[in-house]
C-alpha cells in the first residue's frame, strides 16, 4: 500500500524544510547565515527594490535579526558563498561549487548556441581580449569593457559584445562575481576568487546529478522527477527521471500519495517521509510578509497545489491589465497563504505605503488577523530603515472573494 501524506502535514513538512516552519529567530550573520542558505539551497537575486531586494526579504523571513550588510562579509570576503545561476540567478554556498562544474560545461555549450541565435555577434572574437584585460589590471564591471562597441537597438538587454563575452565567460565558469557596487557586478578570474578550487577534483558527472537529484529531494520533502531537475535546473527531465527509477528499484526512496487542495498527487520521498512530516514542527501563527521569489514559492504550480494560492508577477503585465499590483506580496500565516498585499516603501518620506490587501477566498480578515499584519509591519519597516506605515483609502480589497 503506498502512504499518504494529508495536505496539513504536507504544508508542515514542505515548511520545515523551506525554514518557515519555525519561529524567525536566532542568529543571522556568519556561519548562520551561511547554514540557512545551505539549508535552502540557494537564494534568488533580484534588482526590484519596492521595499527590499528579493534575496534580503528570504532571509528576513527567516531570521528577523538579518540586516542586508550581513551578506557582504560571506559573499565577498570569506567566499563561503557565490553567485550563479539555479533557475536564475542565485547566491548559493560555496561547499556546493564543485557540482557546478557541470553546470558550467552546460551553461557554456548551450549559451554559446543561444547568443548566436540573438544576433549578439561578435561576442567570441572578444573573450580573450576581455580576460586579458582582467588578468593585466583586476577585476571589472560591464560599463568598463567595450566602450567603442555598438549596443543593438534591443534595449537593456541588448548587450555589446564585450559585455555578452563576460556574462558567457562568468555562466562558463571562467570568471566569478567578486563584489558588487550598487547592485552592479564586478567579474574577476575565478582562480583569484576561489583559489582553493583551482585545483580541486570535480566529481565525475553521475555523481554530481546523483547528490544534485537527492539534494533536491532533501530540501523538498517529497517531488516529482520533473520538479526535482527544475529545482537546481542542472539535471534534465530524463536523468531525474532515471535517478528516481533508481532508487525506488534500491529501495532509497518510496512513492508517496501527497494530498493537495486538489486531489492526491503520486510522488518519491525518502522512505521515513511519514516520520518526517510527523516531526515537523507546527508553524507559528505570527503573519510573514514572503518575497514573490521565495524559494517556497518559486514553484509556483507546486505552490497552488499545496496551498490553493493562485500567484503571478505582474511586474511585465502592462499596469491597466494588472489584477493586483506591479510586485505583490504575499502574506503567510501558520501553514496558510491568507492574503496577499501591495505595498512600496517611500524612502524620501521614511513611510511604508500599503495601497491595497487582498484576503484570499474563504479567508476573513479578522481585527486579529490586522493586528497580526500590522506587527509584521512594524518590522519590516525597522528592517528597511523606515519610520512608519500609511494606508491608502479602500486599502482592504475583498474583490478576490468569490
Amino acid at each position: 500500500m503506498i502512504p499518504r501524506l494529508d495536505n496539513r502535514a504536507a504544508r508542515r513538512l514542505f515548511l520545515d524544510r523551506h525554514a518557515l516552519g519555525e519561529p524567525p529567530t536566532g542568529a543571522a550573520k556568519g556561519a548562520a547565515l551561511t547554514g540557512l542558505i545551505e539549508r535552502l539551497g540557494f537564494v534568488q537575486l533580484d534588482s526590484i527594490n519596492t521595499l527590499e531586494r528579493a534575496h534580503h526579504m528570504i532571509l528576513f523571513a527567516r531570521r528577523q535579526s538579518y540586516r542586508p550588510a550581513y551578506l557582504d562579509r560571506p559573499l565577498e570576503r570569506e567566499r563561503s558563498l557565490f553567485e550563479h545561476w539555479t533557475h536564475d540567478a542565485a547566491i548559493i554556498p560555496t561547499s556546493l561549487r564543485p557540482h557546478w562544474q557541470v553546470k558550467f560545461a552546460r551553461d557554456a555549450e548551450k549559451l554559446r548556441a543561444t547568443y548566436r541565435n540573438w544576433s549578439r555577434d561578435g561576442f567570441e572574437a572578444r573573450m580573450e581580449t576581455v580576460l586579458d584585460r582582467i588578468r593585466d589590471h583586476g577585476p571589472v564591471c560591464s560599463a568598463e569593457v567595450g566602450t567603442d562597441e555598438r549596443k543593438g537597438s534591443g534595449g537593456w538587454w541588448d548587450w555589446h559584445p564585450s559585455k555578452t563575452a563576460l556574462e558567457y565567460l562568468w555562466r562558463a565558469g571562467t570568471l566569478s562575481i567578486c563584489h558588487r557596487e550598487n547592485f552592479r557586478k564586478y567579474y574577476d578570474l575565478s582562480e583569484r576568487v576561489f583559489p582553493d578550487f583551482a585545483e580541486a577534483p570535480v566529481p565525475d558527472t553521475q555523481a554530481t546529478l546523483d547528490w544534485l537529484c537527492g539534494a533536491a529531494l532533501d530540501r523538498l520533502g517529497f517531488a516529482t522527477s520533473g520538479e526535482l531537475a527544475a529545482f537546481w535546473d542542472i539535471a534534465t527531465p530524463a536523468e531525474a527521471k532515471d535517478w528516481t527509477r533508481r532508487g525506488l528499484a534500491s529501495g532509497a526512496l518510496i512513492e508517496v500519495e501527497v494530498a493537495g487542495v486538489d486531489g492526491t498527487r503520486r510522488q518519491v520521498a525518502r522512505p521515513d517521509v511519514l516520520a518526517a512530516a510527523e516531526a515537523a514542527p507546527e508553524p507559528p501563527k505570527r503573519m510573514r510578509v514572503l518575497s514573490p521569489f521565495d524559494p517556497a514559492l518559486r514553484d509556483r504550480k507546486r505552490a497552488e497545489r499545496l496551498f490553493g494560492f493562485h500567484y503571478r508577477i505582474e511586474v511585465f503585465v502592462p499596469a491597466p491589465k494588472r489584477r493586483y499590483g506591479y510586485y505583490v506580496f504575499p502574506l503567510l500565516e501558520g501553514d496558510r497563504l491568507v492574503g496577499r498585499v501591495d505595498m512600496k516603501a517611500d524612502r524620501r518620506a521614511g513611510v511604508l505605503n500599503v495601497t491595497a490587501l487582498w484576503p484570499e477566498p474563504r479567508v476573513r480578515w479578522t481585527d486579529a488577523r490586522q493586528a497580526r499584519l500590522e506587527a509584521e509591519l512594524a518590522r519590516l519597516c525597522r528592517f528597511a530603515g523606515l519610520e512608519s506605515v500609511t494606508w491608502a483609502p479602500g486599502w482592504l480589497r475583498l474583490d478576490a472573494l468569490p
